[in-house]
């Protein structure tokens, strides 16, 4: 279980880091919202996981656990969300975080 996380980690830190810039990526570039909104009502897809990148982007990982669509979004602090992933056979995961104990 903890493998499947760290290589899901792993392979959203690597694709965060090619982001390109919008006006490359043409219209795979967007308003956050604008994205987010036709993911949920075309793919059924909501937010499963989200952190920041090295260069301060959001990256946010959406899924659909009935269609089994999955999208990876970034949006970088200039406010540019890109599509940088997607696919299908999605399976989701419970992530489990350690905490280290304290001394409480």
């Amino acid at each position: 279980m903890k493998r499947i996380i760290l290589s899901t980690a792993m392979f959203i830190g690597l694709t965060a880091g090619f982001v390109v810039p919008a006006h490359a990526q043409g219209a795979s570039c967007a308003d956050r919202n604008l994205i987010v909104e036709r993911l949920s009502t075309k793919y059924g897809e909501t937010r499963q996981s989200a952190g920041l990148n090295q260069n301060n982007g959001m990256v946010e990982v959406f899924a659909s656990n009935d269609t089994g669509t999955w999208t990876i979004l970034v949006t970088m602090p200039n406010g540019t969300s890109c599509l940088m992933a997607a696919g299908k056979a999605w399976q989701g995961e419970t992530a489990s975080v350690d905490i280290p104990d304290e001394g409480a």
